[in-house]
């Protein structure tokens, strides 16, 4: 069957709704009913230290949560729990920290659903991928960098941790951009301080809450949670070595501004846009079904989306056509519902 007759199969299927339940995440959250402390020293602070904002369900605006609002004294209290765990961290070798590193994947692996459901209903992305893509390449990655441990002292023995990793991740892939950020950090010894989008920090906490279970030194992984002002105390902060951010462009240039002559190491992963370029010797059905990937996916917000499609001038016509019959069979529903691959 062509790649054109199977699409066309397929628009004419009705899917009815088929919702995940969330029941589990649902009493994950009613455990935390008071509001979420900031996670410290392996633990969750009183969760009626501060100020707190609510999180809510970007498809109904329900509230989900309150979450603290982290403070300069929020900030310096998980940099002093990193900068005691470090050298104990170090100290166990890359074996040592390798069989952290694989506890944590088979941790994700173990919850999955419950990582898949959170991240549904507090980013607002579909269940299908975030069940399919997200929290499985979260265990991947740590097993990759559990790999990474175990050769250090083989195949790279002259790199050295920095020390205490301050990390700001953005609210599109909030549990994948966690991995990206702290799984290289802690194959190397590094200890880390994370701040979550305040938008999505769910989770980040039950992530940090889970990692407690398998024996993850305290202080190791800490969780701050807070706004852009949160961020800001993060990056000043003294005792950070590295600061690694993702983000907008705008909020790069401040933190290159603020650790400019700080001594302070610094990586940053900014936005841009990426053309989708096709020409007249491309196969058009699988070339449609690249453009949907690359500019539907999680629901557009990717720094990397194929936000511009660039066509030779033999193809246009019957390409654009193509398309739009390809896009009326898109399913735009609840995140819940398997059957969305776009979310409302």
């Amino acid at each position: 069957m062509s790649n054109s007759s199977v699409a066309r199969y397929f628009d004419t299927m009705d899917y009815g709704p088929a919702p995940e339940s969330d029941t589990d995440a649902r009493q994950w959250l009613a455990r935390h009913a008071e509001g979420f402390g900031h996670f410290i020293g392996g633990r969750f602070t009183a969760a009626s230290a501060g100020p707190h904002f609510d999180t809510a369900e970007p498809a109904t605006g329900q509230r989900l949560a309150g979450i603290a609002q982290g403070s300069a004294q929020d900030v310096d209290a998980a940099v002093a729990a990193a900068r005691a765990a470090q050298p104990g961290w170090l100290a166990l070798g890359g074996h040592g920290r390798a069989r952290h590193l694989y506890a944590l994947a088979r941790m994700v692996q173990r919850h999955a659903r419950l990582l898949a459901v959170v991240e549904a209903l507090d980013n607002g992305k579909p269940i299908r991928e975030t069940r399919d893509l997200d929290v499985p390449l979260v265990a991947r990655h740590f097993y990759h960098h559990a790999g990474w441990a175990q050769l250090q002292e083989r195949e790279f023995a002259d790199q050295v941790p920095l020390g205490v990793i301050g990390q700001i991740i953005p609210w599109n892939f909030p549990l994948l951009m966690l991995a990206w950020k702290i799984a290289p950090a802690l194959a190397l010894g590094n200890t880390v301080v994370l701040k979550p989008a305040e938008f999505t920090p769910l989770s980040a906490l039950l992530f940090a809450e889970l990692a407690a279970r398998p024996g993850l030194p305290a202080g190791v992984l800490n969780v701050v949670t807070g706004d852009g002002a949160t961020g800001a105390a993060l990056v000043a902060h003294e005792g950070i070595d590295k600061v690694a951010f993702t983000g907008s462009t705008d909020v790069g240039r401040l933190i290159r501004e603020a650790t400019a002559g700080s001594g302070k190491s610094l990586t940053l992963e900014l936005g841009g846009k990426s053309p989708f370029i096709v020409f007249d010797d491309a196969d058009i059905d699988a070339t449609v079904e690249g453009v949907v990937d690359a500019i539907w996916f999680n629901q557009g917000q990717v720094c990397c989306a194929g936000s511009r499609l660039l066509l030779q001038e033999g193809i246009a016509a019957d390409f654009i056509e193509r398309l739009k019959r390809r896009m009326q069979s898109l399913r735009v529903g609840l995140p819940l519902d398997k059957a969305s691959t776009s979310a409302a």
